[in-house]
Formats: structure tokens, C-alpha cells, sequence
């Protein structure tokens, strides 16, 4: 039986946050920055999607958070014949009873791994759509609210598309946060092969906090301090993407405010209760490369050197 989290964890969403991420680069080695992301896209209230080949650690992410926040973890196998239903849940007929009763899907959890998610057909992939945005499942017209927090781990296999499906905008806008986890450093692997982190150490995580105190965390989160002058920051960033070249659908103004969020949720991170220039500059390349769309078609890692050109090119406001 789990142990239960120090209550002073639950009480400050930036003691809550360091909580989580020592629990998690404890399991994750070698990936500090990456976690870090990861945890971004938790405190914003989104999403994450990790792009990377197998073995890299995407499973175990997933669960470490899981682990952290004792929360509810369920996995989802993506295939081209998997069913909308099941994802969201479906309702049954009960005979003892003789009426029809929802059984929910695995899409009622607080964390949710969906595994190659672009193996999916785009009908179960749009049946992702309205839990991402609107935190609930519609299943012949009655609608079910999921728990709080809801947070969708998807990731994809960079190698090899046959039997893939890629992504929509509309689907991809959806994700917080994209990133990918990478091989380890030596370092890190060596650990990891003694037993001090991966799959070992999962067992080892115990709870930080509550689904409910993240909960709250994550909604105090959207009130961290953020001057006009970082506001204007982010909106000049948003428009030079609609303004670029190689970009024929720029940010929109949900990509601008989930870059918003996700400073806040950086600086939250971090240990800050203010947004600064630098918390913007860190989050944009991951918050916005995956929502744009080039002349080239879906290119994430050109859509994040672009990124990385506009925020160079863009004075930020001074501290």
C-alpha cells in the first residue's frame, strides 16, 4: 500500500513541482531537461506528445508520473483496428438489470499513455479530441466528465510509416508540449543498467502528492505573474510564425496562449511566481514547432529550428 504524500507538497504548486521531478529523474535518468518539459505540460493543463524510437523511455515517463502524482495510469495500444469505443468506453446491456450501463474506457484515468498514436485510424484518433480539450467523453448522447487531472502521454515511432496515420492539426494542437527523449549519456545508462533508475527503480516512487492537490496546482498555475512586456514577448513571437516563409499556417491565438501557459507552467517548475523573457525562450520551441504548418508539410524538427531563429531574431523585454 502506497504511502501517503507529505503534506507540505500539496500546499505549493512550486514545492509540488520539484517534488514530482526528483521523483521522476530518479527513475528517467540522464533526461533533467526533458522531464522538466514534461512537467510543463502537466502544470499548463496539456498535453504531451514524445516523438522517439523504442526503448528510449516513454513508457516509463508516463509511469513515473503516474507513480508521482498517485494518480490512475492506463495504456492504450494503438493499431489500425483499434475502436473509438475502445478508448472512450462503450454502453453495455445488463440483463440483471435490463437497462443499458456505461462501461468506461481506459481513457478515465489521470494519466493516460497512448502508445503510437499515429498507428490509430483518424476515427479513434478524433475520438482523442473532445477528452483532450474538454476533459469529458459524449457516448450516445450522454456525457461522462473524466478525472482531474487528465493528462495524455502520446507517443510516436519516428522510423518507419507503413500502417501510419499522420496526425491533424486539429490533433496535434492539442499537445502542450512536444518533444523527443533522445539515448541517454553513458552516465545515465550506467545507472540505469546497476539498477539506480528505469524500469528498477519504478517500484521505488512514492506519492508526492494527490490528484486533487495537482488538480488545484494546476489551475493556481494560470495565475502566475506575467508582466505586459512578456505578453507582448509572446505575441510578437506568434506573429513573426504567421509572418515567416517556410510557414504557411502560423501560430494561432491558442497556439499564443498555450505558449502563455506554458511559461507559466515553466516558471511554476522551476521555482519562480513570475514569468520571465527566458521562461518564454525555453518553452517556445516545444509549445509551438508541432502547431505549425510549412511549405513543406509536417516537419517538426524544421517547424523548432524556425522556432529557435524567431526567438533569436526577437529582442525580449529587459527583466
Amino acid at each position: 500500500m502506497q504511502s501517503q504524500p507529505a503534506p507540505s507538497s500539496s500546499r505549493d504548486p512550486r514545492a509540488l513541482a520539484a517534488g514530482l521531478y526528483e521523483a521522476v529523474v530518479s527513475t528517467v535518468r540522464g533526461k533533467p531537461d526533458e522531464v522538466r518539459l514534461a512537467l510543463v505540460a502537466l502544470f499548463s493543463g496539456g498535453h504531451l506528445l514524445v516523438e522517439d524510437v523504442p526503448g528510449t523511455g516513454k513508457t516509463l515517463l508516463a509511469k513515473a508520473l503516474a507513480s508521482a502524482i498517485g494518480g490512475r495510469f492506463r495504456r492504450v495500444q494503438c493499431t489500425p483496428d483499434l475502436l473509438p469505443a475502445d478508448v472512450t468506453g462503450t454502453d453495455v446491456y445488463g440483463p440483471a438489470t435490463g437497462a443499458w450501463e456505461f462501461r468506461p474506457g481506459p481513457v478515465f484515468a489521470n494519466v493516460l499513455l497512448v502508445d503510437e498514436v499515429n498507428r490509430a485510424s483518424p476515427r479513434t484518433q478524433a475520438a482523442l479530441l473532445e477528452p483532450m480539450e474538454e476533459r469529458q467523453v459524449t457516448v450516445d448522447g450522454t456525457t461522462h466528465l473524466l478525472p482531474e487531472p487528465f493528462f495524455v502521454v502520446a507517443t510516436q515511432n519516428p522510423v518507419g510509416a507503413a500502417g501510419t496515420f499522420p496526425l491533424p492539426e486539429s490533433q496535434l494542437d492539442r499537445f502542450a508540449i512536444a518533444l523527443t527523449l533522445g539515448l541517454p549519456g553513458r552516465d545515465a545508462e550506467r545507472e540505469i543498467l546497476a539498477g539506480r533508475g528505469g524500469v528498477d527503480a519504478l517500484d521505488a516512487i512514492e506519492p508526492v502528492t494527490t490528484p486533487d492537490a495537482l488538480a488545484a496546482a494546476i489551475t493556481s498555475t494560470r495565475h502566475v505573474h506575467c508582466a505586459a512586456s512578456v505578453i507582448d514577448y509572446v505575441l510578437d513571437v506568434a506573429g513573426a510564425t504567421r509572418e515567416h516563409p517556410d510557414v504557411v499556417i502560423g501560430a494561432s491565438p491558442r497556439a499564443s496562449l498555450g505558449l502563455l501557459h506554458a511559461a507559466q507552467a515553466y516558471a511554476t517548475v522551476v521555482g519562480r511566481d513570475f514569468v520571465s523573457p527566458d521562461d518564454v525562450k525555453a518553452v517556445a520551441p516545444h509549445a509551438m514547432a508541432h502547431r505549425l504548418v510549412l511549405s513543406s508539410g509536417t516537419d517538426v524538427p524544421h517547424a523548432a529550428r524556425i522556432m529557435r531563429d524567431i526567438i533569436a531574431a526577437i529582442a525580449a523585454p529587459r527583466p
